[in-house]
């Protein structure tokens, strides 16, 4: 594998050309600066100590604790005393790709689909991988890591199964707190109809068609999976986009709206601050001219 795996720009990381997956280890003394990413992102505290700090708040740090973050998402890392971090990341283009099957899986589902939304939580979901979970995690990101010097196009298999593997260490870890019972096909459903149409505007009538469910009833169901109902399940796939396009391209905050399916930029400009805790314009700004971002702004989404 020639090129960098891993390449910064101020504040913003994202994968080389040269690869799609990820894992390695990094250690910390005093901060990392705040910085996004276009990808999903789980670090897992394999010694030393430190804070997080992301919109979610601040979270003291130990051996064990596991953040994932979904792409878009803004975090640092603050008072670092050897804090060493076991990374690993795959690419959005992968997850919604080779990886859309683990929608259906109750326990992979909710680690990276449903659950990063949940309760308010903006796109990072946290555990704690304890002493053997942990070990077998690790295994698995070396044979990950290992596979940085083989060709992609050989190996490509062979990292997806790595990255699932890990994955399925970090999803029992956070199953021993929700239930497990599989999804209900007609949630996974909505979110596939979302996902492939997002500039779309969906009403509840055309999420449900053909569905053989009355729009109340899938709205309870949907929201008792990813805690939200469909319309604002849909609010939250479009900043994600829209934060990979301020990332990415030159594109207008205005044209960006209007792909995503917002028109109207004063809206696109709520929904978006509402759940990155800036406005469209900041988050580029900040996330791709290297400027310090200040503490969390305190939101509410509607």
């Amino acid at each position: 594998m020639s090129g960098a795996t891993i390449e910064n720009k101020s504040t913003l990381v994202y994968f080389g050309d040269d690869s799609f997956a990820y894992a390695g280890r990094h250690v910390h003394e005093d901060e990392m600066r705040v910085h996004t990413h276009s990808f999903v992102e789980v670090a897992i505290v394999a010694g030393g100590r430190g804070v997080h700090h992301s919109l979610n708040g601040r979270q003291a740090l130990e051996v064990g604790d596991t953040v994932l973050l979904r792409p878009g998402v803004w975090h640092g890392y603050e008072e670092c005393r050897g804090l060493e971090l076991y990374n690993f990341c795959f690419s959005a283009e992968l997850l919604r790709r080779e990886l859309a099957w683990t929608r259906d899986d109750p326990l992979l589902g909710h680690l990276l689909w449903t659950g990063p939304y949940a309760e308010r939580r903006r796109g990072i979901l946290s555990t704690h991988l304890g002493g053997p979970e942990r070990a077998a995690c690790f295994a698995h990101l070396d044979a990950l890591a290992a596979l940085r010097s083989r060709p992609v196009h050989l190996h490509r298999a062979d990292q997806i199964a790595q990255v699932v593997l890990a994955l399925g260490c970090v999803a029992r870890a956070v199953g021993a707190d929700v239930r497990s019972e599989p999804q209900h096909p007609a949630v996974v459903e909505v979110m596939r109809r979302i996902e492939s149409d997002p500039a779309r505007n969906w009403t509840l009538a055309e999420l449900s068609d053909g569905l053989h469910l009355a729009p109340g009833y899938l709205v309870r169901r949907f929201k008792s999976v990813t805690g939200l109902p469909p319309v604002a399940f849909l609010a939250r796939h479009r900043v994600e986009l829209a934060a990979e396009m301020l990332l990415h391209t030159d594109r207008t905050v205005r044209a960006i709206a209007e792909s995503v399916g917002w028109p109207d930029q004063n809206y696109f400009a709520r929904r978006f601050r509402a759940h990155y805790g800036l406005t469209a314009t900041d988050y580029r700004t900040r996330f791709t001219s290297g400027k310090a971002i200040g503490s969390p702004v305190a939101t509410d989404d509607p």
